[in-house]
Order: structure tokens, then C-alpha cells, then sequence
């Protein structure tokens, strides 16, 4: 195997890094840097890199065509869930926000049956005011969802203004659902564009 091939085997197939393949060959990182320089191996960007290091074992999901009519609804269903209550702005992951647990099911529902994505994967956070129960809150919503309280982040607890019917509309707050994964959220982007 020739210098080019070994190097971009271990960088592009093996996703290791400048620093990993210096040491594999015993190597400073500088001369591995000057080597894709020389053979025009691109190099991953730095959240490209980070993204790979957090995820060795390639993507932590994988989308699956939808085959029958359901799965087809599902999608549109999914899609349309994030374009009307999605975080489409920013570097973040997907982030989706609601306060009726059927509709953060049902984009759950979308993640794991069409995305492979693993349920103990997401996170949660918890807005409530000031006048109901946090411990009420966060219980209902583990229990609507079938998730660990570990997933929960800090509830945010706001002060109430003015006289309102927000209670019947949030009385167990508004549930924040994210999925860490930039690489995840710009291929639902992509989809919504391409509706």
C-alpha cells in the first residue's frame, strides 16, 4: 500500500484523527498535516471533527425510506411537527418545543421508527410558572413520555404576569425536546426545503 492510500485509509475510512495517526506512525502531527496537504486529502473541519469523536461508531442514526403508507404519514407528520414547532435557526441540534405530550410522542414516534435514533439519546428541559408544581410537572411528563428523569435538564420556573387561562393551556409547563446531532437537524432542514 502506498504513503497516500495508508494515510487516507486511517483518515478517511477510519476517521482518525491528525493526532492518532501521528502516533500510529510514529510520526509528528505536523508531517501527518503537510501529508493530506500533499495528497490532497481534504480535511474535516473542526465541528466536523469534534462530530466524529463524539460519534466513532459513525452516525447515531440512520433514516430508513419509508415503505408503507403509514410510515409515509409518519413522515409528512414528523416534518411538518418540526417546521411548525422546530428550532431552525443556529448550530444547535434538533430542538422542538411544546406543551402537548401526544404531539412530542408522535415526533419521538418520527425519530426512532424512521431515524433509528435511540430514546435514551434525548434530552428534555421544563418550563413552568411560578404557581404549579415542579416535582408535579416533571413526574407527568416522565410518565407521558417513558423516559428517565436523568434526561431532564433543570427546570426553568418563571414568574407569573397578569391574569391569564394559561393553566388549562400548560398546566404541566412547556417540554423542550432535543436531540444533540447538527448532522441529524440539516437533513431534516433539507427535507422541509425540499416539501
Amino acid at each position: 500500500m502506498s504513503e497516500k492510500e495508508i494515510l487516507s485509509n486511517l483518515y478517511m475510512n477510519e476517521n482518525k484523527s491528525a493526532a492518532q495517526i501521528a502516533g500510529i506512525l510514529n510520526i509528528k502531527e505536523r508531517k501527518v498535516n503537510s501529508l493530506l496537504r500533499k495528497y490532497k486529502i481534504p480535511k474535516r473541519t473542526i465541528s466536523e471533527a469534534i462530530y466524529v469523536l463524539k460519534n466513532p461508531e459513525g452516525d447515531p442514526f440512520n433514516f430508513k425510506k419509508p415503505t408503507s403508507s403509514q410510515q409515509h404519514f409518519l413522515l409528512g407528520l414528523g416534518l411538518g411537527l418540526y417546521w411548525g414547532e422546530g428550532l431552525k435557526v443556529g448550530k444547535n441540534g434538533l430542538r422542538l418545543t411544546n406543551s402537548d405530550p401526544k404531539m412530542i410522542l408522535k415526533f419521538i414516534e418520527f425519530l426512532e421508527k424512521l431515524f433509528n435514533v435511540d430514546r435514551n439519546r434525548l434530552r428534555f428541559s421544563l418550563q413552568v410558572f411560578e404557581d404549579v408544581s415542579e416535582k408535579d410537572s416533571l413526574d407527568y411528563w416522565v410518565k407521558r413520555l417513558n423516559v428517565d428523569q436523568k434526561q431532564f435538564y433543570k427546570t426553568v420556573v418563571s414568574k407569573v404576569r397578569g391574569k391569564g387561562t394559561y393553566t388549562n393551556k400548560s398546566k404541566y409547563g412547556v417540554l423542550i425536546l432535543y436531540l444533540n446531532n447538527v448532522k441529524l437537524k440539516k437533513l431534516v432542514l433539507q427535507m422541509i426545503e425540499n416539501i
